[in-house]
C-alpha cells in the first residue's frame, strides 16, 4: 500500500503558454479511491500519466509514499496502469495475458499460476482463461485488463477511462465492480473519468480539475452539497445545477416575480471584491417545488417533460432581466405538468447556493 503526493507538479507541452497541468497540490491517502474528474482537456489523463511516467513533469515532485518518482522511469515506480483501450496481445489467452509481466519479472511458474488464478475468481475470469481475447465480450476484456493490473501486487492502481467502451448497462455493473474490488484489496486507487455519475459512485474522495487547475477535492457528498465554485456546482449532478447571474436587491436575489433571500453576510459578500449588483444563485432541479401563482414562485413556460418512471425532469424557460433563461425542476410524476404550461418553481428554504458574480468563488 502506498500514499501518493503531488507537490505543485506541472506540465507543460513545448509550445504551449498554458501548462497542461499547472502547479498541482494533491495528497492521496493509503487505501484511497481518488477520482479525477472533468471535461476534455482539462489536464486529468496528463495528471495521471505524469504520475505513470508516461508524461515529463517539468516543475514540482510527484512522491509514492515517501519515494521521489518524478524522474524515475515507468517500471520503476511500482504501478499498474488500466487503459480505455484494454490493450490486450490478441494472440495469447486470457491466462498468457495476465501471466506475461510476471514472465518478464521471472516469477516462478508456481507463484504465477497462484496469483492469475486469485484474481480471475476476483473477477469471476476463471472459465475464461484458455480464450483469447477475439472470444470476449468488452466487459469481459476489460476485466482481464484488470486482472493483469492485480496480479503484478502493486502499490498504486491507475486507470484511464476504462468504461468509456462499454455500454450504459454494462458500465453501471462494471464500475459497481471496480468499486467492491478496490475496497476488497485496499489498493491506493487513481481513476481518472470524465462522467461525473462515475465519480459520485465510485470515489472516496473526487478532485475537479478545469484547464489544468484543481477546482475542488473532497467527498462526493461534499462536492454535491458545498460546492467551491460555479464551475464545481454546475458540473456535478445530473441534470445539472439551475445556476443564474441574478440583481442583488433589498429583498434578496432578484427571479422574474420571486426573490430568493440571502442573508446579510452574503448580500455583504456579493457586493465585496468588485461587485456590480449582482450575484449568482444556483438551485438543483430536485431542491425546487412547482407551488400555485399566490406562493411567489417564478413562472417557467414548459418546453419538455422527462418522464423517468419514478419522477420526471420538467425543461422550460423564464424571463430573466430580458433574456429568455432555461431551468429544469425534477417533480413528482403524479403531478408531472404538460408541455406549453406555465408553471411556478420555487427554491426551498435554506437548499440555495450563492456564489460571487465576478470571481464564481461561494459565498
Amino acid at each position: 500500500m502506498a500514499t501518493v503526493t503531488y507537490a505543485k507538479a506541472s506540465r507543460i507541452y513545448p509550445g504551449t503558454e498554458r501548462p497542461a497541468v499547472n502547479a498541482l497540490d494533491l495528497e492521496i491517502g493509503d487505501g484511497e479511491f481518488l477520482v479525477l474528474v472533468g471535461p476534455s482537456g482539462c489536464g486529468k489523463s496528463t495528471s495521471l500519466r505524469m504520475l505513470a511516467g508516461l508524461e515529463d513533469v517539468d516543475q514540482g515532485s510527484i512522491y509514492i509514499d515517501d519515494r521521489d518518482v518524478t524522474h524515475l522511469p515507468p517500471k520503476a515506480r511500482d504501478i499498474a496502469m488500466v487503459f480505455q483501450n484494454y490493450a490486450l496481445y490478441p494472440h495469447m489467452t486470457v491466462y498468457e495475458n495476465m501471466a506475461f509481466a510476471l514472465k518478464l519479472r521471472k516469477t516462478s511458474k508456481s507463484e504465477i499460476d497462484r496469483r492469475v488464478k486469485e484474481a480471475a475468481g476476483l473477477l469471476q475470469l476463471e472459465e475464461y482463461l484458455s480464450r483469447k481475447p477475439k472470444a470476449l465480450s468488452g466487459g469481459q476484456r476489460q476485466r482481464v485488463a484488470m486482472g493483469r493490473a492485480i496480479v503484478r501486487e502493486p502499490q498504486v492502481f491507475l486507470m484511464d477511462e476504462p468504461l468509456s467502451n462499454l455500454d450504459a448497462k454494462l458500465r453501471v455493473q462494471t464500475r459497481t465492480q471496480i468499486a467492491s474490488l478496490q475496497a476488497k484489496l485496499g489498493v491506493t486507487t487513481v481513476y481518472v473519468t470524465h462522467d461525473q455519475v462515475e465519480a459520485m459512485t465510485m470515489g472516496h474522495r473526487v478532485a475537479v480539475l478545469l484547464d489544468g487547475e484543481l477546482q475542488q477535492v473532497d467527498t462526493p457528498r461534499a462536492l454535491y452539497d458545498t460546492p467551491a465554485n460555479v464551475f464545481v456546482a454546475g458540473f456535478m449532478g445530473s441534470p445539472a445545477m439551475n445556476i443564474k447571474t441574478v440583481s442583488l436587491t433589498e429583498q434578496g436575489a432578484e427571479f422574474a416575480e420571486m426573490h430568493v433571500p440571502l442573508t446579510r453576510e452574503q448580500v455583504a459578500a456579493a457586493r465585496a471584491e468588485g461587485g456590480d449588483g449582482t450575484v449568482t444563485v444556483g438551485f438543483r432541479p430536485e431542491d425546487c417545488d412547482l407551488v400555485s401563482p399566490s406562493e411567489g414562485g417564478m413562472p417557467v413556460v414548459v418546453e419538455l417533460v422527462e418522464d423517468l418512471g419514478s419522477d420526471a425532469n420538467v425543461y422550460g424557460h423564464a424571463a430573466l432581466g430580458g433574456n429568455s433563461e432555461r431551468f429544469v425542476v425534477r417533480t413528482d410524476r403524479r403531478h408531472m405538468p404538460n408541455m406549453g404550461d406555465t408553471v411556478f418553481v420555487k427554491p426551498r428554504a435554506g437548499r440555495s447556493h450563492v456564489f460571487h458574480a465576478k470571481t464564481g468563488s461561494r459565498i
